[in-house]
């Protein structure tokens, strides 16, 4: 339409004649579709009792007028049927009453029960009703309205003239267009976006009020989402409007990235141990003997804005380069990979090195040696793993080059000659000779000559190297074997590169482990350790690569990462299943810091103990001693966990599987309780009601499925099901009196269930907007609702929680972040306090019993994070609060 010719033009003045002729058709259609509701109202007024509907007195509205307004309104809330047009439409409701088939889109309603007062259950969140209309998204051309008349019809019901039908068939007619106006919530438009719905086109987040007052309106993906407003609540402007007087305080950083990561475990001057996890560099100070408990306490560098990646550590022992990887901020800009180096004393940061330099990430690095640490080395995740040189003090590069089209895993100074450096990674170990340059940026060189690997077999890999004080230099690789290299002149029999004078080969080589050696390590005595894959085994080795004493690591932690010398004979050991070690070769290696090794989803804080338990796609359950700091238990699954919850005795926790299948625990056997599999797809939810009499469990077949429990937790027996979601369910939560249920779904419904009465569906959700809730983790609700950010596709919120104080809102986001609302947060664009530190999408939020400390979980950056609340309802003075504004916004959030 927007090809068609100028007003003054004959086929497009007939096109708008048709137009304006078809609108009149579909206004005396309307007006005759009002008259059948009007009749089908009536007809149940005079078969029902007369308290019913409304006032005995008034058996039905005149014919062309306002349906009347639904119990418990006053009598100024008339609902009504928004039309659907340009702006300037004005809103006309009807009441989907219980009346005739069709008028409905839900599953029929209970005994006794009446539809709410816009919209049906179902459209939950896709109430039939809309907010002020809009004209939608770009590209749909909206008519222009007949001057006589506003209150247009929406533009795909029937245009056919009702007049040319008998008479016989109006009531038909007027719920077949009832049902063509409810439309947008029934399940044949679930999976795409209707534009007739949406007043800001796909992937909006929009709220508005409706001309009564009585409720709230948002859309997300152009789908209407109908909240009310409890009664007690004269005016939205009473509610809290600014960020919440609590703030976050990262205590304690569960979990070690040794997976997937190497250069990742260092000993500061300071005593403490220096790795990372997620964005956040920890500071962790041992407590204890060697092979003792953990204890100790841990400090954060937490600069980065993306996972770090590997660390290096200053001659000095205090100062600290850490590099990031790339990645991508919530509107899709580009993270650039650079490389921080800060202060280790004071968390401060010195310098901000290669940004815009990098490509993809920075894989390794190094300080040198021999001049206390002026140049840090390196090297890139690009094609060509850029090598590059640059000055500390300054930031500046003084040289680059391509390195190579094979991975590089390790980059060193050598500790006698900062001109010389050395690489390692696939295949290879390069030897380069790096000129200054006299210091000028960008004017110094660097030369390249490999390793000649001579009559011996070339590995698969190079992982580490250490210089040893003579000169020579160790390498470990994927053979298994560790090779002696030195420099020797180049004659015609050995093979060189561009005829070089001297070239670098193997002095000798030492068979040490059966698999791969992950790393190596000069201690301060002149002996070497060195840490295998596959066997596992920390082996010592003297003058000559003599092997002195070893020690085995435990399977079920994994293969030797990384090792760093502790004071003393002690000895700090990260592993491959994102365990810390420590002790030494003799008395053996105890955990002080141990994690997850997948991607986490389950999360549940205990009832009245400062624990909580976890569960992932690694399959391992884990309880945690949030005082102690340390993995209390774990078990294997044997199928990946995602939901959890504790019994109200604290006894027994319940875990629901990806298969359908759910478990109960004992919390201090470990036993399995109970065995129990409901359908074959995965479970989102499990929840027991606050007297520990129910259990819910909501499934991706669209169904809650709710059991009986015995006292103790230990026995459970099907109760009934909760059967109305038309996707699957994502959240819900109980009501404060064990009763009733609040559940939300996939495509963003609210629905209301009557579990003691037969887990019946509550079709008029009106009627549950004072109902107080035990615990609040549905994302979608009246009194949470402005956590969601503008632009908002759905999926942006992960996990929700609110304290047991009813102070604050937690949230988890898709943007790595947490966020702190106050609560109640119904405001569109309500402020929070933001917070990063998670590498990847924060996956569950919950509060622990006394509302001290919030745990959030990484998803597949496979961290834990445990932060102290401050403030009012925590502990500790409030922090001094600039003024914030909308959240998730880089302009107006604060990152803390």
């Amino acid at each position: 339409m927007d090809g068609a010719g100028g007003p003054g033009e004959g086929p497009a003045q007939e096109a708008l004649q048709s137009l304006s002729r078809r609108l009149q058709v579909q206004e005396k259609e309307m007006e005759l579709v009002k008259a059948a509701l009007a009749e089908a109202l009536r007809l149940l007024r005079l078969q029902a009792p007369p308290t019913s509907l409304q006032d005995p007195g008034t058996l039905g509205p005149p014919r062309g007028s306002s349906p009347a307004a639904p119990p418990g309104l006053p009598p100024t809330c008339s609902p009504s049927l928004v039309s659907r047009g340009t702006q300037t439409e004005a809103e006309v409701e009807v009441e989907p009453s219980p009346g005739p088939p069709g008028l409905s889109n839900g599953p029929p309603a209970p005994p006794g029960g009446s539809e709410e007062p816009s919209g049906t259950q179902s459209e939950g969140g896709g109430s039939s009703s809309s907010g002020t209309g809009s004209p939608g998204p770009p590209g749909i051309l909206r008519l222009a309205q007949p001057p006589q008349r506003t209150d247009t019809p929406r533009r795909n019901s029937s245009s056919s003239s009702p007049s040319e039908r008998p008479r016989q068939k109006l009531s038909r007619k007027a719920a077949s267009s009832a049902n063509l106006l409810l439309r947008s919530g029934s399940t044949e438009s679930r999976g795409g976006k209707d534009p007739l719905s949406s007043p800001g086109g796909p992937g909006s987040r929009r709220s508005n009020y409706n001309l009564e007052g009585i409720s709230v309106k948002m859309f997300l993906r152009g789908r209407p989402i109908t909240m009310y407003i409890p009664s007690g609540i004269r005016s939205l402007e009473e509610l809290p409007s600014g960020p919440p007087p609590e703030t976050l305080s990262l205590d304690w950083v569960y979990g070690y990235r040794g997976r997937d990561s190497r250069s990742n475990l260092f000993v500061l001057r300071s005593g403490e141990v220096v790795y990372f996890i997620a964005c956040v560099v920890v500071l962790y100070r041992p407590g204890g003997g060697p092979g003792g408990p953990g204890g100790g306490g841990q400090r954060h560098y937490r600069g980065h804005t993306d996972c770090v990646r590997c660390l290096a550590v200053h001659p000095d022992g205090v100062r600290v380069a850490s590099g990031q990887t790339a990645g991508v901020d919530k509107d899709g800009k580009p993270l650039q990979p650079v490389v921080h180096v800060w202060d280790s004393e004071t968390l401060l940061k010195l310098q901000e090195i290669g940004l815009g330099a990098f490509e993809r990430g920075v894989g390794a690095l190094a300080f040198s040696v021999a001049d206390q640490g002026a140049f840090l080395c390196v090297v890139d995740d690009s094609n060509e793993h850029m090598l590059s040189v640059w000055d500390c003090s300054r930031g500046t590069k003084l040289a680059e080059i391509k390195s190579t089209n094979d991975s590089v895993l390790a980059v060193g100074f050598n500790p006698r000659d900062s001109s010389s450096i050395v690489t390692s990674g696939k295949s290879h170990v390069h030897f380069w000779n790096w000129n200054g340059g006299t210091g000028i940026p960008g004017n110094g060189t660097l030369t390249r000559k490999q390793g000649v690997f001579g009559k011996y077999k070339k590995p698969k890999f190079i992982p580490c190297f250490v210089f040893l004080p003579d000169g020579d230099i160790l390498t470990g690789d994927s053979e298994g074997n560790i090779l002696t290299w030195g420099r020797s002149l180049s004659d015609s029999r050995t093979p060189g590169r561009g005829g070089a004078k001297e070239t670098y080969g193997i002095v000798a080589q030492a068979h040490a482990h059966e698999g791969s050696i992950f790393a190596l390590c000069l201690r301060r005595d002149g002996t070497v350790l060195s840490g295998g894959g596959r066997d596992r085994r920390l082996a010592q080795w003297g003058p000559g690569l003599v092997a002195l004493q070893e020690a085995e690591i435990p399977e079920h932690f994994g293969a030797v990462r990384a090792i760093a010398e502790g004071p003393g004979s002690e000895l700090l050991v990260g592993t491959t299943k994102n365990a810390l070690l420590r002790g030494d070769l003799a008395q053996g290696f105890s955990p002080v810091i141990q994690g997850h090794t997948d991607e986490l989803w389950g999360l549940c804080t205990h009832p009245f103990q400062n624990r909580f338990l976890t569960c992932g796609h690694d399959r391992q359950l884990c309880l945690w001693d949030g005082e102690g700091h340390a993995l209390a238990w774990s078990i294997d699954l044997k199928e990946t966990g995602l939901c959890a919850d504790f019994h109200p005795s604290g006894a027994v926790v319940a875990v629901g599987l990806n298969t359908g299948r759910w478990l109960v625990l004992d919390t201090e056997t470990r036993e399995i309780v109970s065995d129990i599999t409901d359908g074959n797809e995965q479970l989102s939810v499990v929840r027991y009601s606050p007297d520990g009499l129910y259990l819910a469990i909501g499934s991706h077949d669209n169904m809650i499925y709710i059991y009986s429990v015995s006292s103790d937790g230990a026995k459970s027996s099907r109760f009934g099901r909760c059967v109305g979601h038309s996707s699957f369910i994502t959240h819900l939560d109980w009501s404060k009196d064990g009763n009733f249920i609040m559940s939300n779904s996939g495509d963003y419904e609210i629905l209301y269930w009557d579990v003691a009465g037969g887990c019946k569906l509550l079709r008029n959700r009106y009627e549950s907007r004072d109902r107080e809730w035990a615990t609040y983790t549905c994302v979608l609700g009246f009194h949470v609702y402005g956590v969601w950010p503008d632009g908002s596709d759905g999926t942006d919120i992960n996990s929700l929680c609110r304290s047991h104080n009813e102070r604050i809102v937690a949230v988890a986001d898709d943007f790595c972040k947490v966020h702190l609302f106050q609560y109640p947060c119904a405001r569109a664009k309500a402020p929070s306090l933001v917070y990063g530190g998670h590498g990847s999408h924060v996956t569950s939020v919950r509060f622990t019993h006394d509302d001290s400390h919030l745990i959030s979980l990484g998803g597949k950056d496979a961290s834990i994070f445990q932060w102290r609340v401050l403030g009012a309802g925590g502990t500790g003075p409030v922090p001094t609060t600039p003024s914030r504004t909308p959240s998730l916004s880089p302009a107006s959030s604060l990152d803390v």
